[in-house]
C-alpha cells in the first residue's frame, strides 16, 4: 500500500496542536489557574495564617497538620506533619509554590521540591513582636503581595496590648504535651517564654535554653504560680485531672490551687498575625488562673 501524504501531514499536525495543549494544562496548572497566580502548599501554622492574612488563601490547594486557622484550611488537604514531609505528597497536589516554616523539613524533602521544578520558600522564625512583624514582610514578598496594611496593623495591636499588661510578674511555668508520657517545659529562647513574658509573666524554670523533658523535683523547685499550656495539649492529657495526676504538678502552688491557663496553640506559640490579641488573652488569663 502506498502511504497518503495527506494522512502523514494531517498526524504530525494532530501531534503538534496534542503537544500545545498539554503544554498550556501544564502552564496553567503550575502558576494557578491560568492567570500567573501560584498554587501554594502552605506549611506551618503561622505561615499558612499569615497566607490567608494576606489575601492569598484561595491560592492555598494543601496545608500541614498544624496549618488549623483560618478555619477556611479546615476543608483543604493536609501533606503531613511539617517536620517529616514526603515530597512525593506534597508534588501530588501540583504545587508553584510551597511556603514552609523555618521548622520545616527534614532538609531532603525540600531538595526534592526544587529538584522538581517548585520554588520553595523557607520563611524565618519569630520569637519576637519585631520578628513576627518582619515575617509578614517576607512572606509577602514571596507572595508578591503588599505587606500593608497587615504589618502596621498587626505591629499597632501588639503595641497596644503591651502597654494593656500589668506590672505583677505571675511565675509560670509553660508545658508542652502531647499525650501522658511526652512532657517537656520551656527554658529560654524559646516562644514559650516569649509569650509570658510578653503577657507580663515570668517563667519559674529558666535556668536552661530550649525545651527540655518535665522533672518533677525540678518543677517542685520552680514553685510556679501559673501553669500555661496550649489548648492541645492540655486535652493531650486528658484535661486538668491528667495534668494534676502528672508527678510533681499537684505539689505546686499552681497546682493546689488549679491556676492552668490555656491557650490556642497557636496564639501561643506561633507568633503570627493575631500576636496582639494573643498577648492581651494571655495577661488576662494569667491574672484569672484560667
Amino acid at each position: 500500500m502506498i502511504p497518503d501524504p495527506r494522512r502523514g501531514r494531517w498526524l504530525r499536525a494532530y501531534a503538534l496542536l496534542a503537544y500545545a495543549a498539554c503544554a498550556v494544562l501544564a502552564c496553567t496548572r503550575s502558576s494557578g489557574r491560568g492567570n500567573g497566580e501560584p498554587r501554594i502548599v502552605a506549611v506551618g501554622g503561622a505561615i499558612t495564617e499569615t497566607v490567608f492574612a494576606l489575601g492569598a488563601g484561595d491560592r492555598v490547594v494543601a496545608v500541614d497538620t498544624s496549618s488549623v486557622f483560618p478555619s477556611a484550611v479546615d476543608a483543604l488537604p493536609k501533606v503531613g506533619y511539617q517536620r517529616s514531609l514526603a515530597a512525593e505528597t506534597i508534588l501530588a497536589h501540583e504545587p508553584s509554590l510551597v511556603i514552609v516554616s523555618d521548622e520545616a523539613g527534614p532538609p531532603s524533602t525540600l531538595e526534592q521540591l526544587r529538584a522538581a521544578g517548585v520554588r520553595v520558600e523557607q520563611m524565618p522564625g519569630a520569637r519576637t513582636p519585631d520578628a513576627a512583624v518582619a515575617r509578614i514582610a517576607t512572606v509577602a514578598a514571596a507572595l508578591d503581595r503588599p505587606a500593608e496594611p497587615l504589618r502596621s496593623q498587626v505591629q499597632r495591636e501588639i503595641a497596644a496590648a503591651v502597654a494593656r499588661v500589668p506590672a505583677d510578674r505571675p511565675r509560670c511555668a509553660i508545658i508542652y504535651a502531647r499525650g501522658g508520657g511526652s512532657l517537656s517545659v520551656s527554658g529560654a529562647g524559646t516562644q514559650g517564654e516569649a509569650m509570658v513574658e510578653l503577657a507580663g509573666g515570668k517563667n519559674a524554670l529558666s535556668g536552661f535554653t530550649g525545651w527540655k523533658p518535665l522533672s518533677a523535683e525540678a518543677l517542685v523547685a520552680a514553685a510556679p504560680d501559673v501553669l500555661v499550656l496550649p489548648t492541645r495539649g492540655l486535652a493531650s492529657l486528658g484535661g486538668e485531672a491528667g495534668l494534676l495526676a502528672t508527678p510533681g504538678v499537684a505539689d505546686t502552688p499552681a497546682g493546689k490551687a488549679r491556676r492552668i491557663v490555656t491557650l490556642d496553640d497557636l496564639l501561643l506559640l506561633g507568633f503570627g498575625p493575631r500576636l496582639g490579641p494573643a498577648i492581651d488573652a494571655l495577661s488576662a488569663a494569667l491574672r484569672s488562673g484560667t
